[in-house]
């Protein structure tokens, strides 16, 4: 059984402070492809987690604010109605003993780190211990070196990369729960849009839920290093509509589909050692330690978000995976020209 440590390596501290020093401008996210680059906005929060986190943010940031502007102020009147004047050499009235002073800077203080405490505990409980409905989507998101996997117990898709959820509103409130923990080496999965950083952990797993109000694409990426392609370990938030979402879950749910013409690429699949690492639902493939074929070309990306998953894209990739990513851990598998082409046609009616 492995142990459940709801929220407790969740990270919004550095959140917060990468926020402050990306405060001039989104964190970009890079990719071998320009028309999949994007940017990843903390500044617009999407769900409640984010926009709990946002205000807690503004709210600290503002207290700070405040203080650094009063002892800035007070520190730069003293220095100029004090300074030295002319010939002066006599020392100036010493005060001992302000009962007032010492109020003012014990008090004062102590009030300040009670309401940051309170403002602060009441953001993590309300994060970390929400009531869960019934309606909730459960996922399981496990972190490989380096891609991600979307396991959907309930609904029985498994799929890679690009996790699908549906739109929540307060008048049907649909939030995604998420389990996190990794196959390998530590991971911290970050979507900023939908919520702070949880860690993804060998043999432990820890927990996060996002209810994104706004249907579209969110991007995220690994905020932990995990690798020589740590930086390249993207991720891709679909939030659908329910009517999108319902669609995706019947063709997800579907077996690979079968087709005549590209049984010489399936061939080669099978008896190959791709077999051995990748699923595709109803044929020999049932390997694990790669990301699930089943629906590959309903994926936008390959390679965890970095290129675009097209044919010349895929035949690179399995020519010489290095060449897109180096340092995957998928091996070049030594085939010919000819036979990369047919299985690329193989895995392109993999709808």
């Amino acid at each position: 059984m492995i142990p459940s440590f709801k929220g407790k390596t969740a990270r919004w501290p550095r959140a917060l402070g990468l926020g402050i020093l990306a405060q001039f401008g989104p964190a970009p996210v890079f990719a071998k492809d320009a028309s999949l680059s994007g940017h990843m906005n903390i500044f617009s929060p999407s769900s409640t987690p984010a926009i709990q986190i946002s205000h807690l943010a503004i709210l600290v940031f503002a207290i700070c604010g405040a203080i650094f502007l009063f002892v800035a102020g007070l520190l730069g009147y003293v220095i100029f109605r004090y300074r030295a004047r002319g010939q002066e050499s006599a020392e100036p009235p010493q005060v001992y003993g302000s009962n007032q002073i010492e109020l003012a800077w014990t008090v004062i203080p102590v009030l300040i780190v009670i309401v940051l405490f309170l403002a602060t505990a009441r953001v993590i409980f309300a994060v970390q211990d929400p009531v869960k409905p019934q309606s909730a989507l459960d996922v399981m998101v496990i972190g490989h070196q380096f891609w991600w996997e979307f396991r959907y117990p309930k609904l029985g898709i498994v799929t890679a990369n690009e996790l699908h959820v549906p739109v929540s509103s307060s008048s049907h409130p649909s939030p995604t729960y998420l389990k996190l923990t990794s196959a390998d080496v530590d991971h911290s999965f970050w979507v900023p849009e939908l919520a702070g950083k949880t860690d993804l952990i060998p043999n432990r797993v820890n927990e996060m839920w996002i209810d994104p109000l706004n249907p579209r694409l969110y991007l995220g990426q690994c905020a932990q290093f995990c690798g020589v392609e740590h930086a390249k370990m993207l991720l891709r938030v679909y939030v659908d509509t329910p009517e999108q979402f319902a669609e995706w879950t019947r063709n997800q749910q579907q077996p690979g589909r079968r087709d005549s013409q590209v049984a010489l690429g399936r061939q080669i699949f099978e008896t190959e050692s791709c077999m051995n690492c990748h699923t595709i639902n109803g044929t020999a493939a049932t390997g694990r330690f790669g990301p699930d074929l089943t629906h590959l070309m309903s994926r936008a990306t390959i390679a965890s978000g970095i290129a675009a998953n097209n044919r010349a894209n895929l035949a690179n990739w399995i020519k010489n995976p290095d060449h897109l990513k180096k340092g995957s851990l998928m091996p070049a598998m030594q085939l010919s020209d000819d036979q990369i082409d047919a299985v690329v046609a193989y895995l392109s009616t993999l709808q």
